[in-house]
């Protein structure tokens, strides 16, 4: 399935700087913004604005039309859509160990546009507090989790969801001895 043009244009920013061997920060200074900024572009935590994307466009030293010439647009609608977990595309969202994400699909709904991944934990993985530009719903399929928030902290187990506001810092620790697999569904709301 074609991935929808968001995460086309994260991915493809990743591939070229990986290519060209830039590092974020090489990107963020020749485009004027933060290394932070970058990396959550990057994994699809945020979705830059026309003139920040342009200017990681030119960062790149890409021509605009190259750059987008090869992302598809969004694809036709069906109303049946088969993902078989062959397909799932391994990515990783932030520097971490221990933290597996997989990309089951994403669609643009609408308004939003909706980015479905299995999200696995190894048992004392740990990394830093994140944000992401997005609602995200977690659904623990197995194992147990400790979500921590800044303010709070909320163990989930086989069964339990969350809904939280993305943009709250957060960070899932998994304190087991047994993997934690959740599925995890992030809704991007259009900016206007």
């Amino acid at each position: 399935m074609e991935h929808e043009v968001i995460v086309q244009i994260s991915n493809k920013i990743k591939s070229i700087r990986k290519e060209k061997k830039l590092t974020l920060q090489d990107i963020a200074d020749r485009a004027g913004v933060t290394k932070g900024l970058i990396s959550q572009i990057e994994n699809s935590r945020t979705i830059p604005s026309l003139l920040v994307l342009i200017q990681i466009i030119q960062a790149l030293e890409v021509d605009l039309d190259s750059f987008f010439a090869e992302l598809s647009r969004y694809s036709q609608e069906t109303k049946i859509i088969v993902q078989r977990k062959s397909d799932y595309e391994r990515f990783e969202k932030e520097p971490s160990s221990g933290y597996e994400y997989f990309r089951i699909f994403t669609k643009k709904m609408g308004q939003s546009t909706i980015d479905i991944v299995l999200l696995e934990i190894q048992p004392g993985s740990t990394r830093d507090f994140v944000q992401t530009e997005a609602f995200e719903y977690k659904f623990i399929i197995s194992g147990s989790v400790k979500y921590v928030f800044r303010d709070q902290e909320i163990i989930l187990n086989a069964g339990d969801s969350l809904l939280f506001d993305g943009r709250l810092e957060h960070n899932p620790v998994n304190e087991g001895d047994v993997p934690v697999q959740m599925l995890v569904v992030y809704f991007f709301e259009q900016k206007r």
